[in-house]
């Protein structure tokens, strides 16, 4: 299994603290012999007749020397189990989960192309509050 991103429980309480509730630590997306471990799923409840938001998160610190290098990781791993999920879940949503740091400093008009064009869903976190401070759809 691999090893938990250096954020991982940040986000993870961020969630709880934002009213979500924590489903799976890892989550499992298994199709046919393929086994994938994304870090979260969570739950909220929206009210009786609307059901539950479903989603799965994957962290990533993006602390390696070149940013370019973990955006092309992040960006493939969130497709692959974006794709798979449609199979497996199709009533969960995937994001990807960042610092906030991370976000200010690399997340400009350029790296924005990225994240619009395939359509990422990101989870911005205060890692040393453990608050979320942005969704963006």
């Amino acid at each position: 299994m691999p090893a938990k991103d250096i954020y991982h429980d940040a986000v993870k309480n961020a969630l709880i603290k934002d009213g979500w509730r924590i489903t799976a630590d890892p989550y499992f997306i298994i199709y046919k012999k393929l086994r994938l471990v994304a870090d979260l799923g969570a739950e909220r409840s929206l009210s009786a007749q609307k059901g539950n938001d479903k989603i799965v998160i994957e962290v990533k610190s993006f602390l390696n020397p070149s940013f370019i290098y973990d955006l092309e990781r992040a960006v493939g791993q969130y497709i692959i189990y974006r794709n798979f999920l449609k199979k497996t879940a199709p009533d969960h949503q995937i994001y990807l989960a960042l610092s906030q740091l991370v976000y200010q400093s690399n997340f400009d008009e350029t790296i924005d192309i990225v994240v619009k064009e395939n359509e990422i869903k990101l989870i911005i976190v205060d890692t040393e509050k453990e608050v979320i401070t942005k969704w963006i759809n």
